[in-house]
């Protein structure tokens, strides 16, 4: 595989002056274009043997364009907080937004490189660490995002050459470290490893760009030329596309998804007349509250960390389950993220994103009201998301769940169910409230015609992302005691099986 790039190919210095004036000149005006557009992030990856020139060519990057705009981001071991989140926080907590370049070195490659040469990772487990790399790229990809990835190579007498320079120049000699010699002397397992790496993860959303890195024009000049490219590729392909590609005007649906028919869901098969005899719930509610007390401490001594999901109906009591449960919880562990439409910023990022930045560190407790699934609720239902984009996210939240869940970090996720005529109900009790009348918007008026709708694509919902590792639990809410002692009940139970 990396035949082609042990040629000895070079360029001048006369050659790379003129060419480079060129590039630097395409480059900067295609910077600005994207800035200006802002219609998708530019991901560029910069992996390869060490003394391949990684680094320098990173930092010519940045004198070609606008650093201003670009950033660069060099991975090393995961600190303390990044260890305690699933594999991919980290990445995902430092994507580029639209319109901006990221420059990674040693990023999500590297871990699954090191792991397989070093005998930390068998065959088996480095096959799900390239399946988990593409899923992640594929996600990206399908939002819009201009993904570019460079191995950048060396022979390996070429790489003994280049180490025995840099350590030979005072100047220089403090970046050949220990481990770079040893990773010299395992070159034939890098370069196995990295042959199966490029094979896998070779796909035409996120292609591999192998670089001849012995002569720095020449390496330097290939790298932009396909970055010049490819940006121009993904511009053309970007201010061609349709203009109803992207999320529609809600004002434009038309009001289809209001006559869809009803169809039987999985909510017609809840018992919604469930409730507590008078008297006893309030006991037990409080007998429930110590026991999750009592484990939230022992959790947090022992680096457990929870997130807890709440979606369901307007009025259907999720603010209250919310409350009661984390009345028991230290203050200082727990977090209430409550999500709404998405800001300026976060538009400027892949849909998930907002959510990754938020996932609790070790011993602590990270609440969601609403949540990742707006995506397949109301951005489905308004059309602030296009079919292709809704559809697709089902398996993308399945395999944000499963990082999650894999982590270790317990993941609960409720829905809570009123039927139509308790939510009818309630609205009114909030319009004739003095402290709860601003909790009543048009919108929820608005949304209640379209109940069937709504029923549908939550139904839709958790078919489709119900698991056996993140499964919903569905909550007869008409009886607001019953909810809440069955949503915390739930919650300790989680809990007494992994730390009690």
């Amino acid at each position: 595989m990396f035949d082609t790039a042990e040629l000895g190919q070079k360029v001048s210095k006369a050659d790379f002056k003129e060419r480079e004036l060129e590039l630097r000149e395409a480059l900067l005006k295609l910077q600005y274009r994207c800035l200006e557009l802002s219609g998708f992030p530019v991901i560029i990856d910069l992996a390869g043997v060490d003394g391949a020139g990684k680094g320098t060519t990173v930092d010519l990057l940045n004198k070609w364009m606008d650093p201003r705009w670009i950033r660069a981001i060099g991975y090393q071991e995961p600190t303390a907080e990044e260890s305690a989140r699933p594999r991919y926080w980290r990445y995902w907590r430092d994507l580029p937004p639209k319109g901006r370049i990221g420059l990674y070195l040693s990023g999500r490659y590297s871990p699954a490189l090191l792991g397989r040469v070093y005998g930390q990772l068998d065959d088996a487990e480095f096959d799900d660490r390239l399946s988990e790399i593409i899923r992640f790229e594929n996600t990206l990809a399908d939002d819009g995002a201009l993904i570019l990835k460079f191995w950048m190579h060396l022979s390996r007498e070429s790489q003994k050459e280049r180490l025995e320079a840099l350590s030979a120049d005072p100047l220089l000699s403090y970046q050949v470290k220990e481990k770079d010699w040893r990773n010299h002397e395992n070159y034939d397992e890098f370069i196995a490893a990295a042959e199966k790496i490029i094979t896998r993860t070779n796909r035409s959303a996120a292609r591999w760009n192998i670089v001849e890195g012995v002569d720095a024009n020449y390496r330097h000049l290939a790298v932009g030329e396909v970055i010049r490219s490819e940006l121009e590729r993904h511009l053309a392909r970007f201010e061609s596309a349709p203009a109803d590609a992207g999320f529609a005007d809600p004002r434009e649906t038309n009001g289809s998804r209001d006559e869809t028919p009803h169809s039987l869901t999985i909510f017609d098969n809840l018992d919604m007349s469930k409730t507590l005899p008078k008297g006893k719930n309030g006991r037990k509610l409080k007998k429930l509250q110590a026991r999750l007390g009592e484990l939230g401490r022992k959790a947090r001594e022992q680096g457990q960390s929870t997130v807890l999901v709440f979606e369901g109906p307007d009025a259907a009591g999720k603010g209250g389950a919310i409350r009661r449960t984390v009345w028991s919880l230290d203050a200082r562990a727990y977090r209430i993220y409550q999500f709404a439409a998405p800001t300026d910023v976060e538009r400027q990022h892949h849909y998930l994103w907002r959510f990754w930045k938020k996932l609790p560190r070790a011993g602590n407790v990270s609440v969601f009201d609403r949540s990742w699934y707006g995506r397949v609720l109301v951005e489905r239902l308004e059309g602030f998301a296009t079919e292709a984009e809704w559809r697709r996210a089902y398996n993308e939240i399945n395999d944000f769940e499963s990082q999650i869940v894999g982590r270790g970090i317990i993941l609960l996720k409720f829905w809570l169910h009123i039927t139509k005529d308790e939510q009818l109900k309630r609205f009114n009790q909030r319009a004739e409230s003095t402290y709860k009348h601003w909790k009543l918007t048009d919108e929820d008026w608005r949304n209640r015609e379209l109940w069937e709708a709504y029923e549908q694509a939550a139904h839709d919902m958790v078919q489709f992302t119900s698991t056996g590792e993140a499964p919903w639990i569905l909550v007869e809410g008409n009886n607001k005691h019953y909810a809440r002692q069955k949503v915390i009940q739930s919650v300790c139970d989680a809990l007494e099986a992994r730390v009690g």
